[in-house]
């Protein structure tokens, strides 16, 4: 802290503690001096008020326990949107929005208390690792923490270890296990479910992953932070649909509408996600215009996706709201042409976003970040795939699909959670 106090001028308090604190006297002493405890001095600093724990906190102030009469509709969270497409926002989630999105979804999968061990990569600040986190603690499981779910290789060495029942994880990250040989030597017998959730999937990186756990396993969900967070998923029994998201869960009423007409669409037509539902956020803290526009009076929240329902009722995300891109009047839904490119060879990842046109104000140009699978092998002439890449998007998507400008990137950047970060890509 001497080191990186000065660097920190918004910070005031500084409360210091130790395990030996938390113990009998005579332990902590006995402690110390065999090793078991860490040793450290605490200094004054200057500027900065420093207390203990131990002896200024607790001793100051009352340990008694007091209970607070708290009702289903008072706040349990105000949770923090990634901020991916705008600043973040604070999602106000009662108790009721959460613990009934817990229950739908453990009655969804079929999870029993007792009979389970989570694995996941999400932060606890994201609200999927809090969502998951929740659940592990609810039903007396074991969860195996992942400080680095960029560390594939302390993943593989959990997995083997502990061999999980349960993994939960960002698309990205289960594509970067599947690039660490070791994955796919591990045993995965005991994985019932794993859960794929905050980002698009490509269908055939899913039916990879598949292929080396084991059909059935993977299930799609959709959510988002102002719905607790989960509205849609894959079901646990009977027909899983590798690509879609799956249909609505329990207690959930879904539309989709054209955006530009505020009217349903007919079925296998792209509209925006409506939801309403008991897990439906109370609205964002101290942002009343922006509740407003994300809740309507009948109380569906807007959810900003994009997505097409087939003759089943299973859902497909082909974009976000803010996203799609308009090249000549045309709508390019980017998760869709994504999901498309993927099937080349040569890309591991790719992301596409939208650049103004100079000759057409209004209509943009498609540009596509590439980054190149790690097996893929060529001969290092970049401007020759990027022409292979090009005339492959014209003989698989449609003309106005097609991107005008790639570019091969060694890392497409990434939230601190794993999502590809287009904020980012726009300002490249």
């Amino acid at each position: 802290m001497t080191k990186i106090h000065t660097k920190l001028p918004q910070l005031k308090l500084i409360i210091t503690t130790s395990i030996g604190g938390f113990l009998p006297k005579i332990k902590a002493v006995l402690g110390k001096l065999i090793g078991k405890i860490p040793k450290g001095k605490v200094t004054p600093l200057p500027g900065k008020v420093v207390i203990d724990f131990h002896k200024e906190v607790i001793k100051n102030y009352s340990t008694e326990f007091s209970m607070k009469k708290i009702s289903p509709d008072d706040l349990a969270f105000i949770q923090y949107t990634g901020g991916t497409t705008g600043p973040p926002k604070g999602a106000m989630l009662t108790h009721r929005n959460f613990v009934s999105d817990m229950i739908i979804f453990q009655k969804w999968l079929s999870w029993e208390k007792g009979k389970g061990l989570g694995l996941s990569g999400f932060p606890f600040f994201h609200i999927a690792g809090l969502f998951t986190c929740a659940n592990v603690i609810w039903l007396g499981w074991s969860q195996i923490l992942i400080p680095n779910p960029r560390d594939t290789n302390h993943i593989c060495k959990e997995i083997a270890k502990y061999q999980p029942t349960v993994l939960a994880n960002v698309p990205v990250l289960y594509q970067m296990l599947l690039k660490n040989p070791k994955f796919k030597t591990l045993d995965h017998s005991k994985i019932k479910d794993m859960m794929s959730a905050a980002a698009p999937f490509p269908k055939e990186s899913q039916e990879i992953l598949e292929s080396a756990v084991g059909k059935g396993k993977l299930i799609e969900l959709y959510g988002m932070t102002e719905t607790s967070p989960l509205t849609a998923a894959n079901p646990s029994k009977g027909t899983k649909k590798l690509g879609s998201i799956g249909i609505p869960i329990n207690n959930v009423d879904l539309k989709l509408i054209d955006p530009s007409t505020g009217e349903e669409v007919p079925v296998g037509e792209p509209g925006e996600i409506y939801v309403k539902g008991p897990m439906v956020m109370k609205g964002y803290f101290n942002k009343p215009e922006e509740t407003k526009k994300a809740l309507d009076a009948d109380g569906y929240m807007h959810t900003g996706d994009i997505a097409i329902m087939d003759e089943d009722g299973y859902l497909r995300i082909v974009d976000r709201t803010k996203d799609m891109i308009i090249v000549s009047g045309f709508k390019v839904f980017s998760a869709k042409l994504e999901d498309t490119l993927t099937k080349h060879p040569a890309i591991g990842t790719v992301a596409t976003i939208g650049i103004p046109n100079p000759e057409r104000p209004g209509s943009e140009l498609v540009k596509a970040f590439i980054q190149l699978d790690p097996e893929y092998q060529y001969d290092g002439n970049e401007e020759a795939l990027k022409a292979d890449i090009i005339n492959f998007a014209k003989e698989n998507c449609s003309p106005y699909e097609v991107p005008k400008f790639i570019e091969i990137s060694e890392e497409i950047p990434l939230t601190s959670v794993g999502k590809i970060d287009k904020k980012v890509l726009r300002k490249l």
